[in-house]
């Protein structure tokens, strides 16, 4: 495997602080120390600490996009686009939980021009869940509610997994995303099927 160039270990050790500490706990010294180079070569590649929160944070942002729109492509349903979306951003999460940990909690600290892209991405990825969800309650499978709120409860709890998910843990990204689906499409009152019934448990 070819050894990761300068720039990508400077990326690498921001994400580290960045995920851990914050971007404004962090100082360009420490993300030197982090990457093993002195402070002064880290500007042969960047112009500020700045740079690398934006590259962190699209990053996200692109991870994301790439994974609704192979949703979108792969499946027409909107309650499989539903589903099969909450699985791939689980599985964008724990693959890429210090970029996404970034991406939700930093990139409020980009400059004003930076931040609107990463928001415009950021609309454009909730856009497509906002179109499952109003095509799934048109289509009489999704319960009639406010899209927004429908939204927010999926993408929340998906958000925080990498708060508690480790890998080689006891659930794959999928397992994860297959208990979550059971239980907010299905709902935990006690008039619908149990959960783990419907996941095929004792």
């Amino acid at each position: 495997m070819p050894r990761p160039s300068q720039k990508d270990q400077i990326l690498a050790a921001a994400r580290r602080l960045f995920s851990d500490k914050g971007y404004h706990g962090t100082t360009i010294r420490e993300i030197a120390v982090e990457a093993g180079v002195l402070s002064g070569s880290l500007y042969a590649h960047i112009d500020s600490k700045e740079d690398l929160l934006f590259e962190i944070a699209d990053e996200g942002a692109e991870a994301f996009l790439l994974a609704a729109r192979a949703v979108e492509s792969k499946w027409q349903d909107p309650v499989d686009r539903l589903r099969e979306g909450l699985r791939a951003h689980i599985r964008v999460v724990a693959d890429k939980q210090e970029s996404a940990k970034v991406f939700f909690h930093e990139w409020r600290a980009l400059s004003d021009d930076r931040r609107k892209v990463i928001q415009s991405k950021r609309d454009r990825y909730e856009a497509h869940w906002r179109k499952w969800i109003e095509e799934g309650m048109a289509q009489g499978d999704v319960r009639r509610a406010d899209p927004k709120f429908v939204r927010l409860c999926l993408l929340s709890v998906a958000n925080w997994v990498y708060q508690w998910y480790r890998p080689g843990g006891e659930f794959t990204p999928e397992d994860i995303a297959e208990h979550f689906w059971v239980l907010l499409f299905n709902g935990i009152g006690t008039g619908q099927p149990a959960a783990c019934e419907l996941l095929g448990e004792a």
